[in-house]
């Protein structure tokens, strides 16, 4: 173990950064000496056990919308810093952040060999996208947290920056899935049949390969005819009547609306708009139709291809929307679908 300073150096985003918000998500590389905004908080958890000697700031929108570029100049910016660790974030459930984070991951693990620590929400799309590369804090969903979040990463960082062994069991960290081949005192073949006889008999064990879940849906039947059948339009893209006046979340969505759209034909600048924080909302506010197709949907009933477009539609904003409450949402709107006589629905994203 050494007694030398741990360098760190420490990767935000432009909010975090202390630049602005979702206005300033183009905002370019920037480095800048010593520590900001969360990275107080970091340095000081870090105490006498090392440094942040400095920070590299990128908008969210910049990094990936300009991947390559941003890449290369967040890294020159790293490396020439000579650190023993880089802790990126922390993003929580800031699905762009997650991204940046896990990709400056990647490439510093891949090309500098620098270990990357972060701190996320389990649903943060970076997570599954970047966990080989980074060892990835678990957090809650958002800033909040950031008290907790903070300890947890500096216990990684520093055990890391010190050259000891980590594991998820002991640092706390989520588990990256990779295998290593070592040597066992028991065979595999004896190994399988503990567990076999133990799981027969109701005891604990311990799988030594874990399988992921997946939610199966089974699919419907399809429609018999279109020219017959009622549609409804569901987005997770936030379009909402202009002012939003369920205030429906930017980000992190607690709620969804239910708007009636009888006799529209089309979804003008005047009347609707998207309250959705993860996309430049320039065209959908524009013209919300490319988002929501009410105008398409008008013209394809007019035209006797379907039969009937909802009188409502129902909207929420997808951007770091948990599953646990999307799955809500659904289960709820979806009976009411059911019972309007709805046979099929249009789902648009962004």
């Amino acid at each position: 173990m050494s007694n030398q300073k741990i360098r760190v150096v420490h990767y935000l985003n432009q909010f975090y950064g202390g630049i602005g918000g979702e206005d300033k998500a183009d905002y370019r590389p920037e480095e800048r000496a010593g520590v900001v905004g969360p990275g107080q908080a970091l340095q000081a958890a870090l105490g006498n056990a090392g440094e942040i000697v400095a920070t590299v700031i990128c908008g969210d929108s910049y990094f990936n919308e300009n991947l390559d570029e941003a890449l290369s100049t967040v890294i020159g910016m790293i490396k020439k810093h000579q650190p023993d660790v880089v802790i990126a974030g922390p993003a929580f459930n800031a699905g762009r952040y997650g991204v940046a984070c896990g990709a400056v991951a990647k490439a510093i693990t891949e090309e500098l060999a620098i270990p990357v620590v972060t701190g996320m929400y389990p649903e943060n799309p970076g997570v599954d996208m970047y966990r080989k590369f980074a060892y990835i804090v678990q957090t809650s969903n958002s800033a909040a947290d950031m008290r907790k979040a903070v300890p947890a990463i500096i216990k990684v960082v520093v055990a890391l920056g010190q050259g000891e062994e980590v594991s998820p069991e002991t640092h706390g960290y989520m588990a990256r899935g990779i295998r290593q081949n070592y040597f066992h005192t028991e065979r595999g073949s004896k190994r399988a049949v503990d567990m076999l006889i133990a799981k027969i008999n109701g005891q604990p064990f311990t799988t030594e390969y874990a399988m992921p879940h997946f939610d199966r849906v089974a699919p419907n039947q399809p429609i018999a005819c279109a020219a017959k059948a009622k549609i409804a339009l569901v987005t997770s893209g936030g379009i909402v009547p202009k002012g939003n006046p369920d205030h429906i979340e930017s980000s992190s969505a607690s709620k969804y609306g239910k708007y009636d759209i009888a006799g529209v034909t089309d979804l003008t600048s005047d009347t609707y708009a998207t309250a959705h924080g993860g996309y430049d909302p320039t065209y959908a506010n524009q013209d919300a139709d490319r988002v929501l197709p009410v105008d398409v949907l008008r013209e394809m009933e007019q035209a006797g291809e379907i039969g009937e477009l909802h009188r409502y539609f129902y909207t929420t904003v997808g951007n770091g929307t948990s599953v646990n409450n999307s799955v809500a949402f659904a289960k709820k709107f979806a009976q009411e679908l059911i019972n309007d006589g709805v046979q099929a629905v249009i789902l648009t994203s962004t």
